[in-house]
């Protein structure tokens, strides 16, 4: 872990089990790119917004991350299921992949990730109409 600040996502009430999640802005590998966070059995995870199989975005629609079951987080695309808790690729074409985890803590009803060595802020804040999240904010 860095000792660079926690930053903001959102409000706890935004994130439902097995709902909607959150998309946040990242800066992963040195390029602009997005995370997100979901809930699920109580607990808050959080991933890089890109599928294992193909580098691109797994929610159907800004926030769509739950296949219809609300049991895997599926990518849009090809299908690719992973398991919530893990990241873990459950079946599809991500044979043996795995998502990128993005620590990330709940407290004082908000939610936080925890930037690291390849994943930071954006140098730049995205607008809301890029990332579907609040600009980010530093704890």
């Amino acid at each position: 872990m860095s000792n660079t600040e926690d930053v903001y996502i959102c409000e706890s009430a935004a994130v439902e089990d097995g709902g909607m999640g959150v998309r946040f802005p990242v800066s992963a590998f040195g390029a602009d790119a997005t995370g997100f966070v979901v809930r699920f059995r109580g607990a808050v995870y959080a991933y890089l917004n890109r599928c294992a199989h193909v580098p691109i975005e797994l929610d159907w629609s800004k926030g769509e991350f739950f296949e219809s079951s609300k049991l895997y987080l599926m990518c849009s695309t090809h299908g690719a299921i992973y398991v919530p808790e893990t990241g873990a690729c459950a079946g599809g074409p991500c044979r043996g992949g795995k998502l990128r985890p993005i620590a990330v803590r709940e407290a004082d009803d908000r939610i936080y990730w925890r930037p690291d060595q390849y994943l930071r802020p954006p140098a730049h804040d995205l607008t809301d109409s890029q990332t579907g999240s609040p600009s980010t904010r530093h704890v």
